[in-house]
């Protein structure tokens, strides 16, 4: 299976990677000009916006659900390796196959849970309190960021040479970062 299907799913992750790239720097910027309108209202007329940090927020959870994406498919996502020299190598492989489908599986778990509140929440017509606006959009983010990540390790977990690269603690990184 791998031969056969490894362009067509190398390029859903470039078009993934592409798309939170995209999203991610639009809501950092957006948040940057949130935070600078509010600061110059602020010093020019005492008073800040009164929309600035209830968007701010919501740029901020758009900014971290895209932000989880990129690091899954860096391969820079939270995870203890502190015991990665107590198993033989041997079992390497096995194990990062086994720790992509466990990372599939409890994302896409947490994707049925997320579907369920921001379905709730719009069944209720939840409002933001500053703003009277839906909060149930910005919410669906959450659900969207777990099924490409759960897409994504699955991927990870059935190809194996579509993983990226990870050093573990025992060996040189690829580049010197402060170069």
């Amino acid at each position: 299976m791998e031969k056969k299907y490894n362009n067509f799913f190398q390029q859903c992750l470039y078009k993934l990677n592409s798309i939170e790239k995209f999203f991610s720097v639009i809501a950092f910027s957006l948040l940057v000009m949130i935070i600078f309108s509010d600061v110059l209202s602020r010093e020019l007329t005492g008073a800040g916006l009164y929309w600035a940090t209830q968007t701010g927020v919501w740029a901020n959870v758009l900014i971290v659900m895209a932000g989880f994406g990129l690091a899954s498919s860096d391969g820079a996502h939270l995870r203890p390796r502190f015991a990665d020299s107590w198993l033989p190598d041997k079992w390497s492989s096995s194990l990062e196959t086994l720790e992509h489908s466990f990372m599939s599986l409890f994302c896409a778990a947490a994707f049925w849970l997320a579907i369920n509140v921001v379905l709730e929440t719009r069944r209720l017509g939840e409002v933001s309190i500053d703003l009277f606006l839906p909060i149930w959009p910005i919410q669906l983010f959450l659900p969207i960021a777990l099924a490409i990540a759960a897409f994504r390790h699955a991927i990870f977990a059935y190809i194996p040479s579509l993983r990226p690269k990870v050093n573990n603690l025992n060996s040189q990184p690829d580049r010197n970062v402060f170069q």
